[in-house]
């Protein structure tokens, strides 16, 4: 595991396993004179390609937010609520859905260092389906901030059954860097503490990296 923030990769290297056989074999089939069949898997290889588009982001210089870790919609916001990886009994957990159509990459909603980091072995419901939070198998990232701890955990969806994490206990993260990936469309819960403002609702759209999910209460 190696901590991968840097904006090298215009597409993840999880992406290279099914795009570059898709396009060998276009090719192929194109030198065979099926050019039909060819533009399908050439497609289907720019398709995959999209998929595990990386891009680059601006996080907004904003002291005392967290951003959304994924691109997606809101579906659920549940406060308030308890986590194993975080003390405290007046948590509140954001859902985020990632389509099929959605950027994969998930980004840190917060400067600091990842104190812990593990996985849950579960089930593979759709990922649409408010009991994957607790349900399916996942993996929780715990980061420490200055002035606050969250936790973002990866949930795997019925498609979505491979999660990448790139950090590790100890890593220093910063705001908008790059963490992990998680293939075919999933979830990303954020855990914030009771005393933030959570500053999205349920069916809005939010940007890794870039939306206000949560900020301080304003006085």
């Amino acid at each position: 595991m190696a901590l991968r923030t840097g904006h090298y990769e215009l597409i993840a290297r999880e992406g290279l396993p099914f795009i570059i056989p898709l396009f060998l074999a276009a090719l192929f089939l194109w030198s065979l004179d099926y050019s039909q069949l060819s533009l399908v898997f050439l497609l289907v290889s720019f398709a995959v390609a999209c998929f595990f588009r990386n891009p680059e982001r601006t996080p907004p210089e904003i002291e005392g937010v967290v951003l959304s870790p994924a691109d997606g919609v809101v579906k659920e916001i549940v406060r308030p609520t308890q986590s194993e990886n975080l003390e405290g009994d007046g948590l509140q957990r954001i859902s985020i859905f990632m389509s099929i159509f959605n950027v994969h990459v998930n980004r840190c909603p917060i400067s600091g260092a990842v104190q812990k980091v593990s996985h849950v072995p579960g089930a593979f419901l759709d990922a649409r389906d408010n009991r994957a939070s607790q349900s399916n198998e996942r993996n929780s990232i715990v980061v420490v901030g200055d002035d606050r701890t969250i936790e973002v955990v990866q949930v795997a969806g019925m498609i979505a059954r491979r999660i990448a994490c790139w950090v590790g206990p100890g890593d220093k993260v910063k705001q908008g860097d790059r963490f992990g990936l998680i293939r075919f469309g999933s979830r990303l819960d954020v855990y914030v503490p009771g005393n933030l403002s959570v500053s999205v609702e349920t069916g809005d759209k939010v940007r890794a990296g870039v939306t206000v999910i949560a900020q301080n209460q304003k006085a």
